[in-house]
């Protein structure tokens, strides 16, 4: 597998004129060659492929990848990256310029030049994401297995959801059943706001008791075999509808024909653009254009957050097998607000549900 996607990397690689690749991105080098450990490099080239780690886990790399030069290396990068490129008589470097840090990017350059290496350092940005966003078959298999069990942690959610209850003990239990039920943990510190706090996209989940009446937004997502899933429900505890404001009702309404219409008519082959004002559209329609501050959604995979980015402002073209989620909000700050989101797969040009809960508004 890992093999294959270096196959599929190298010509990228070579059309922008590099004869080497430095990857540091810690899921692009879990993509490339199976190697799960926090610090490694994988440094690319036509003749040889290494993966560079320290002491800690050089074991582990021999144990997790194949086809792989592993080597053993201590410090900073510019104290062996600089001779082994050299011995690979490459010139040209290609770096991951949104993670290879700007200090650890002068210290390599300062290393190059007192070595006096005829070493090029060349800035790249998304050569392994834009692989990484299409998906293959065992990828979406452990996508689909992570939206199974987001939507049994919602299910057990709702279960134990009364008025009383905190932000922090509802996040508890969603970490909790996830980690006793196959997850690999959360894919991300989950949200659970209620009241005024669910006007906050990114809220922190505090001790504030959930009241009856109060919008509860909530936003998580399990992890399996490394791959992500992200959902959003809002709840209201009541089965009372004057206990209920009724403008946050009527928000309810709007975000929801926002994500159903974009559901409908998001298509393959479309930008990323045009399927956000898809939903943007409705939601402006209804006068709450201002309160949809963030974009419709975002690729979801190794990463939570990775490409496509769903935006007003992206190029990003969609295709089939990229995984995303469609998650419109509206945002009202003092009052609260609704957010509801699925992780979708595009699957013959048409978006197809990965987590499928309900989306009733009410939890009574």
């Amino acid at each position: 597998m890992a093999i294959n996607r270096l196959q599929k990397l190298w010509p990228t690689i070579s059309e922008k004129g590099l004869d080497s690749f430095l990857v540091s991105q810690y899921e692009n080098h879990r993509y490339l060659s199976g190697f799960t450990g926090s610090s490694g490099w994988l440094l690319i080239s036509a003749s040889r492929t290494i993966l560079a780690t320290d002491s800690r886990y050089t074991e582990q790399a021999r144990q997790e990848t194949q086809g792989f030069e592993i080597i053993q290396v201590s410090g900073e990068l510019g104290n062996w990256l600089p001779a082994l490129v050299s011995d690979m008589q490459c010139h040209r470097l290609g770096f991951e310029a949104t993670h290879l840090s700007f200090a650890t990017h002068q210290k390599l350059s300062e290393a190059i030049k007192a070595k006096q290496f005829k070493i090029k350092l060349i800035p790249t940005t998304n050569l392994v994401e834009c692989l990484r966003s299409v998906k293959e078959a065992e990828e979406l298999e452990f996508i689909l297995k992570a939206s199974e069990l987001t939507d049994a942690a919602f299910e057990h959610v709702k279960a134990v959801l009364h008025p009383g209850i905190t932000e922090k003990e509802v996040a508890w239990e969603i970490e909790s059943f996830l980690r006793q039920n196959g997850s690999d943990g959360i894919a991300f510190d989950s949200i659970v706001a209620s009241g005024p706090n669910s006007a906050l996209p990114h809220a922190n989940p505090t001790e504030k008791a959930i009241q009856p009446g109060e919008a509860v937004l909530i936003d998580m997502g399990g992890k399996f075999h490394g791959y992500c899933s992200d959902f959003s429900r809002t709840l209201y505890l009541s089965n009372d509808l004057k206990a209920i404001n009724p403008q946050l009702l009527a928000i309810y309404n709007i975000v929801l024909e926002a994500q159903l219409t974009a559901i409908d008519k998001i298509e393959s082959g479309m930008t990323a653009a045009q399927a956000d004002q898809i939903s943007r559209s409705v939601i402006k329609q209804a006068g709450y254009g201002d309160a949809f501050g963030h974009g419709l959604g975002h690729g979801v995979g190794m990463a939570i957050h990775e490409l496509p980015t769903l935006s007003s402002n992206s190029t990003d073209l969609l295709a089939d097998n990229m995984v995303f989620t469609i998650e419109p909000g509206i945002y009202i700050a003092g009052l609260g607000g609704v957010r509801i989101e699925d992780t979708v797969i595009l699957e013959k040009g048409k978006p197809k549900m990965l987590t499928r809960s309900a989306k009733d508004s009410f939890k009574l």
